[in-house]
């Protein structure tokens, strides 16, 4: 079975080990970061979302006119934008990129996050509308004749796309999210199902519970994705000495309670995600064969915050723990963006590559 690589398409050098040397976009580390994971064989970089941050879609366009192979999986809010309007922001994408674009619809889980941007619905009736947004995009892509719609959250009459996506039938559609709401919603309607670095028994527990949601509503399982961050060594001393030293620099800057992030709390975090992180850290550190829970607990379970740390074997091993559970999507961003990415791609990549191809031919 295929095993896919995702990486960060960010816009900036900073992380939450450093602040940002320069803007918020800066296009020669944009094209940098890019063309790094396209030459050391990664399958995709994501163009992410927040509320003040560069227009992902934008830098989507940005990325995939200075590279060839190399495909973008582009992050977006159903409350920023009408739903008819962004199947022709992805349609143009994928034709102007030759159908190399993936769409990664976020509901949102923190409500002040939300409302910088004026939306005011509560987070389980978010979910609902997220339903109703990825079924009008689908719809979009794929109808050729006009079409209404008439849901709780949009209204619309006489509608027909006129510029057509490269892929067919459509673009693919990623989701993700902790709750059962998302659960559901994710089940019934995504292509592939995006989950954070949780240790194999939860990730298992997580995969099993959409599986079988989606068996219900009659569709086959999504594709499952998994996300870390690796911290990577020759040895495993310098791997281990390495996390420590990444952590210090976190605690540094989250000192008295600092946020890394004008979304979220470092503290009690609303979206069910962060709090299973933090409720594996509070389990243990260590986990498995490689996965360390002190990172995302640094960062109150920030998103992709759980690292696998090892030497490149221990690493493409632990990969393949997760890809024994049946995760073909593996997404991974270092601390420092631009040489991580290169380290990765370089040292482990090949040898989970290699791994998938062995245990396929051995089929």
């Amino acid at each position: 079975m295929p095993v896919e690589f995702l990486g960060i398409g960010a816009t900036n050098d900073g992380t939450e080990t450093r602040p940002r040397s320069g803007p918020a976009f800066d296009p020669a580390f944009t094209l940098a970061l890019a063309r790094a994971h396209e030459e050391t064989g990664w399958d995709r970089v994501l163009t992410a979302y927040s509320s003040g941050s560069p227009d992902p879609a934008q830098a989507a366009a940005y990325i995939a006119d200075h590279t060839e192979r190399l495909q973008l999986l582009l992050a977006h809010r159903p409350n920023v934008s009408y739903p008819t309007f962004t199947a022709k922001t992805v349609a143009t994408l994928d034709a102007m990129s030759g159908g190399r674009l993936t769409l990664h619809v976020i509901t949102g889980g923190n409500d002040h996050e939300q409302q910088r941007e004026g939306d005011v619905l509560p987070k389980d009736r978010r979910y609902d509308r997220t339903r109703e947004a990825i079924q009008i995009l689908k719809r979009a892509w794929t109808e050729r004749e006009p079409w209404d719609f008439h849901g709780e959250h949009y209204d619309f009459s006489d509608f027909v796309l006129d510029v057509e996506p490269v892929q067919k039938p459509r673009p693919r559609i990623s989701f993700g999210g902790s709750s059962p709401a998302a659960y559901k919603v994710g089940a019934e309607e995504a292509d592939i199902y995006a989950l954070w670095g949780e240790p194999l028994a939860g990730t298992a527990e997580q995969i099993t519970t959409i599986t079988q949601l989606a068996k219900e509503a009659g569709r086959p399982a999504p594709t499952f994705q998994v996300a870390f961050r690796p911290i990577l060594g020759r040895t495993e001393e310098e791997a281990w000495e390495k996390a420590h030293a990444t952590v210090a620099r976190i605690r540094e800057r989250t000192a008295g309670g600092r946020q890394l992030t004008r979304r979220h709390k470092l503290t009690d975090p609303e979206n069910a995600g962060s709090q299973r992180l933090l409720a594996s850290a509070a389990e243990g550190e260590r986990h498995d064969r490689a996965l360390w829970t002190v990172t995302a607990a640094a960062t109150g379970g920030a998103g992709n915050s759980t690292a696998l740390v090892g030497t490149p074997e221990t690493v493409a091993a632990a990969l393949m723990d997760y890809y024994d559970l049946g995760v073909r999507i593996l997404s991974a961003r270092g601390y420092d963006l631009l040489e991580d990415a290169k380290e990765f791609g370089r040292e482990v990549i090949p040898l989970v590559r290699q791994e998938v191809a062995r245990r396929d031919a051995a089929a």
